[in-house]
């Protein structure tokens, strides 16, 4: 037993990949496979197989050949650091793991997804869905025509992973088949641009896209599936070490574009800023405008060009006069001050006595109570039906301001509508913070395991408050947080849909009402501020109706992508930077 155990580690170290055993195999390929330079085209840029390369100087210019929004990759190196001489300059070496699943030892999963199916790219939607989606998570994204002209290729394959509710999108991968490209003598495979949406409600909809893509592989005969993952995408690592992948000695080469500067100048002070300010410090940094971080935790930079200096916290700058802030501040002179130039808001009251506050809602039947001063939706109450649900309502609403006013609660859509130099940037819907039901987990699990998504998804900016709010949504829908959810229910846990209590938002520019719009620009004008996010409730968007509850002075530019705020923002700033078209 002892004899055949150490036989078996050592067949095992001599099968392993490493460094050692991997430059025999690399010579292997070269006697074996064509030296025909094979590129293949994955619509967010090329795919370029260094094996493939026998002039290692032509491999350096191909890759810097890349066109304009493109993201070429070239892998499978022998020799990166000789392309990399002879244009270093231009090329990096990307700081990237790749990761092997040898598919012969890919175990199936007895479990099934549940409440999304993944399947191949069928339709031309499918492949606009997918440009929106990597759109929306900052990835380059290939043009819909693109995907759609190669849905039937043999050599670049799109799943998606579709929400059974509503058929909506929730997540998209690609794989290229190695064989089909170029004749793989290795007989492998690779999976690119994973990405799923950060407000998907439902767990494993990552890790069953890379199922799909390993599975569909194994089943024609391939023998592997590589990926490349960041060195420090530590969630995403244990993802695919928890499959079977394997680290390899693989590297790849990149150009240094503007979308890769994260990647080789260095750890930057913009690193150490949350997404409201990166957005913003990232889009002045590429029209070469100067930043320095004053404060990251508090969100403070300086932008400056020429003898022009700026100082911004996150989207509020020098130029919101501090009157026009102090406006938006107190919810209960925004109210008057809508009121007055014609623009419709709810019924408004300040909260004198505890008497007079329940007489106000016997006359609504339902009210909001929140704070006439804060943010990010803190210690807002909303629905409140009964008077002893209203005591304690006032009473968290004064935790965070001395004043509390109560509004008529008005059933809709919320609206967010972000105007930016008195013009409508970006409108979205926020939606209240909602798990769904697994069968398996009770509510208050679900709540964890959907903030611990959210958190994921936006940095730690989204979560869902484990606090007496959530707790009164739960129990108002009718259920304990220690009760079982059946599977497919949809349970809503927070009655505002603001996203740092776990809100999800949804763009809707396009299908904004103009009536919408032009009361958005009245209000911005009203308020007299050049930036603002102002929160309409609405029966639809696509209709003119709409009362005005809220506008923020310090709106959430990057919750808004893939709309150009950060870009509309930078304008307002540095109008003398605004890309001007050529005449032809």
């Amino acid at each position: 037993m002892a004899i055949r155990d150490r036989t078996h580690h050592r067949l095992a170290r001599k099968n392993a990949p490493t460094l050692t055993n991997w430059q025999p195999k690399a010579r292997e390929r070269e006697q074996h496979v064509p030296a025909n330079d094979k590129v293949v085209d994955c619509g967010w840029g090329r795919l370029i197989f260094g094996q493939t390369f026998s002039d290692l100087a032509q491999l350096a210019r191909s890759l810097q050949e890349e066109r304009p929004g493109k993201r070429d990759v070239a892998l499978y190196l022998r020799d990166p650091h000789v392309v990399l001489s002879f244009a270093p300059q231009d090329l990096f070496l990307d700081p990237s793991h790749t990761f092997r699943l040898w598919l012969e030892r890919y175990h199936y999963s007895s479990r099934r997804p549940k409440g999304f199916v993944v399947r191949l790219l069928n339709s031309r939607s499918d492949a606009e869905a997918i440009h929106r989606l990597y759109c929306a998570r900052r990835m380059v994204p290939p043009p819909p025509e693109f995907i759609w002209e190669n849905h039937a290729s043999k050599v670049l394959h799109f799943w998606v992973a579709e929400d059974e509710q509503d058929g909506s999108i929730l997540g998209a991968v690609n794989g290229v088949d190695h064989v089909e490209a170029f004749g793989d003598q290795e007989n492998g495979a690779s999976l690119w641009a994973l990405a799923v949406d950060s407000q998907a409600p439902y767990p494993g909809i990552g890790e069953t896209l890379v199922r799909q893509v390993a599975e569909f592989f194994q089943a024609r005969g391939r023998s592997f599936l590589d990926l490349s993952v960041m060195h420090d995408n530590k969630q995403a690592i244990r993802l695919y070490e928890k499959l079977g992948f394997e680290r390899v000695p693989v590297f790849a080469l990149k150009n240094k574009n503007a979308f890769n500067e994260p990647l080789f100048i260095g750890r930057q002070p913009v690193a150490d800023l949350n997404i409201y300010a990166a957005i913003i410090v990232n889009e002045a940094r590429r029209r070469g405008i100067g930043t320095e971080v004053i404060d990251a935790e508090g969100g403070y930079f300086a932008l400056s060009l020429g003898g022009r200096r700026i100082v911004c916290r996150e989207s509020l700058s020098e130029l919101t006069t501090a009157v026009a802030m102090s406006r938006c501040d107190d919810k209960a002179v925004t109210h008057r001050l809508l009121h007055r130039v014609g623009l419709r808001v709810p019924e408004q009251i300040k909260v004198e006595a505890l008497d007079q506050a329940e007489a106000f809602l016997s006359k609504q039947g339902s009210v909001v109570v929140k704070p006439t001063r804060g943010e990010q939706g803190a210690g807002i109450s909303v629905d409140v039906r009964d008077a002893a649900e209203l005591e304690r309502a006032i009473k968290r609403a004064r935790r965070i301001s001395d004043t509390v006013i109560l509004e008529e609660f008005v059933s809709g859509d919320d609206l967010r509508i972000i105007v930016i130099n008195f013009e409508v940037v970006a409108a979205a819907i926020r939606k209240p913070a909602q798990v769904v039901g697994t069968g398996r987990h009770k509510v208050g699990e679900l709540i964890h395991l959907q903030s611990r998504r959210r958190r994921a998804a936006t940095g730690g900016e989204s979560a869902i408050p484990l606090d007496d709010e959530t707790e009164r949504c739960v129990q108002q829908a009718g259920y304990r947080m220690d009760a079982m959810l059946p599977y497919g229910e949809v349970l809503q846990v927070r009655k505002t849909a603001n996203l740092h209590t776990g809100g999800t938002i949804h763009d809707v520019t396009a299908k904004l009402h103009p009536e919408l719009k032009k009361a958005a620009k009245a209000a911005a004008r009203a308020l007299d501020i050049p930036v603002t996010g102002l929160d309409f409730i609405v029966p639809s968007v696509a209709e003119p109706e709409y009362v005005i509850i809220e506008a923020n002075e310090r709106p959430g530019l990057a919750n808004h992508e893939p709309q150009p705020t950060a870009e509309r923002f930078v304008d307002l700033l540095f109008p003398q930077t605004i890309p001007r078209e050529v005449p032809v």
